[in-house]
């Protein structure tokens, strides 16, 4: 008889934390980030090394941009499963958001970590896109006194075209864009756009040709087209 309630109570404790994660993760897809935080927070009091519930942590933190409290989690995973590329790439995207919001003094401290977290991620996985594109974005971004370099992005922009033509294309687009070359920017975006043919593909050719190239006739010809 004491067995039997001890089975009932552990089934009613499962159950009650499995239903508690499912509504968390409901209200996490409506974006209903306060609801979902609290609700994963009470989980993570169940059981504190529920690994996807720290991880849903840390993506509220970030929807919310808390990048503090994003680092503490990610970190936590990091360290925890030192293997998996998604948790370092997290990791270093929290720190640069971090660091886009704090005084440049401060920031130049944070590169480096940003820049290994990035890299481990693309060691760890050699099929990882994300970390790819943020290694593409924060070599075009940093100052080359720091590291940046457009031949360090570049090789990780070729690695993104090994990978996925859009993305390889995307990534080119980008450092041409980035660095006025918007002829150059305009065919390795046409590019993408005609194997993607997708709303990203679309709003960044778009943009180009409205906002850089100032050709409203090309943006008015595409988005008529794209719109069919």
């Amino acid at each position: 008889m004491q067995f039997l309630k001890f089975f009932i109570f552990f089934l009613t404790f499962h159950f009650l934390g499995t239903t508690n994660f499912e509504k968390a993760e409901k209200l996490y897809q409506q974006q209903k980030w306060e609801q979902a935080k609290a609700l994963f927070e009470e989980c993570l009091k169940e059981n504190p090394k529920d690994f996807k519930t720290i991880e849903y942590l840390g993506d509220i933190a970030g929807h919310q941009k808390n990048w503090d409290e994003a680092i503490k989690y990610y970190k936590t995973l990091k360290i925890q499963f030192p293997k998996t590329a998604r948790y370092f790439y997290k990791y270093g995207g929290s720190l640069g958001m971090k660091a886009k919001s704090v005084n440049k003094f401060k920031a130049l401290g944070m590169i480096s970590d940003i820049e290994k977290s990035f890299l481990m991620a693309a060691k760890l996985d050699p099929k990882h896109i994300e970390s790819r594109w943020a290694l593409v974005m924060f070599y075009i971004q940093i100052p080359g006194i720091v590291g940046g370099s457009e031949a360090k992005a570049q090789k990780h922009s070729n690695e993104l075209m090994a990978l996925s033509k859009v993305d390889g294309y995307m990534s080119q687009g980008y450092i041409n864009e980035y660095f006025e070359r918007y002829t150059e920017a305009e065919k390795d975006y046409s590019k993408a756009h005609e194997i993607g043919n997708s709303k990203t593909t679309f709003q960044k050719l778009y943009n180009l040709y409205f906002n850089k190239i100032k050709d409203s006739v090309k943006a008015k010809k595409l988005k008529e087209q794209f719109e069919k």
